[in-house]
């Protein structure tokens, strides 16, 4: 078949749930049928950001999965968000392999829209898990992550599922130049990907002595879609997740759709508030004038995120009739 006889060449989208990033990443959020990467260093909103994409694909009628390796997944957070956790398709397997095999069996299926592997340096192959405290196992996790991912890129591509992989930072032994930093898993994933992104904690939001979350660059090292190294930058509020309210005034006053005078902020002559955090008061106060400034912004980047249509299932004539395992 050419490339020409192809009905529809653009890359369908979902939004990440936070308008700076989705600008960010070129397309209007995550590309469908795509391997992404998140990683960076801890409590820095890694598992913020998949949630908030989980959101994004269930608030338009889709099916999410979430293969919690670590185990530390807060289902209560997860709600705060927006996450419908009564339809999340939840694991907590014992082993690598169990969550590979897992991930591959739903992206097969066409069952899902989006699924979060959290995270690939808890991915334990079986044979470190049975083995003894000190054995030495060099290799196992990076050729387990090769093999997983020759057999899933093909199969996520065409049940256009967003398969984002969560991934950890390590150092570099004796690295004297540059970035001694380094994600476990070995190469592959960072081939594989075709958007990567490092999320990394910038400074604290205080109101008077009270620290009431961050702001967060979520820099795109990697983008296969669209042009990248472009940085987001967010506020992750603890306990809420990433400021919907704090992006909008931010990008809207860049472009000045939100117009900022002294310390006054206002849309279409209406003032909004003295300072920002008043502002984005308002704005959470009044989600009509918050969606028209959203709106508005959008138009000017030309953002529109697309809709999750049900996932077809791929077929694979060699597979058995029979599932080799019970996801129950």
């Amino acid at each position: 078949m050419k490339l020409g006889e192809v009905s529809n060449v653009q890359i369908s989208t979902v939004s990440s749930g936070a308008l700076a990033l989705d600008i960010a990443l070129g397309v209007g959020g995550f590309p469908r049928g795509r391997i992404v990467e998140i990683y960076g260093p801890e409590s820095s909103g890694k598992t913020t950001v998949a949630l908030h994409a989980i959101a994004e694909v269930q608030r338009q009628g889709g099916q999410a999965a979430f293969i919690d390796a670590e185990h530390a997944l807060d289902p209560v957070y997860a709600a705060k968000l927006g996450v419908n956790i009564d339809e999340l398709l939840l694991s907590q397997p014992d082993t690598g392999e169990q969550a590979l095999e897992i991930a591959e069996a739903l992206v097969r299926s066409g069952a899902v829209d989006i699924i979060v592997v959290d995270s690939v340096a808890a991915l334990v192959p079986k044979a470190e898990i049975e083995g003894e405290m000190g054995d030495s196992h060099v290799g196992l996790q990076a050729r387990l992550m090769s093999q997983a991912l020759r057999k899933l890129s093909g199969a996520i591509n065409k049940s256009k599922t967003i398969a984002i992989f969560i991934n950890q930072l390590r150092e570099k032994v004796g690295v004297m130049f540059g970035n001694p930093e380094t994600t476990p898993g070995g190469r592959a994933l960072k081939f594989y990907a075709s958007v990567r992104l490092d999320v990394r904690k910038a400074e604290s939001i205080k109101v008077g002595n009270d620290i009431l979350g961050s702001k967060t660059k979520i820099k795109v090292v990697k983008n296969k879609v669209a042009p990248p190294f472009k940085v987001a930058e967010v506020d992750i509020m603890y306990g809420e997740g990433i400021s919907k309210e704090g992006s909008i005034l931010d990008i809207g006053s860049e472009i000045d759709v939100v117009q900022k005078s002294g310390a006054w902020y206002s849309f279409n002559e209406e003032r909004l508030g003295q300072g920002r955090e008043n502002s984005k008061v308002f704005l959470k106060e009044n989600p009509h004038i918050a969606s028209q400034i959203e709106t508005k912004v959008r138009e000017y980047f030309s953002l529109n995120p697309g809709s999750v249509p049900e996932a077809e299932p791929v077929v694979d004539p060699e597979q058995d009739e029979e599932p080799a395992f019970d996801l129950e």
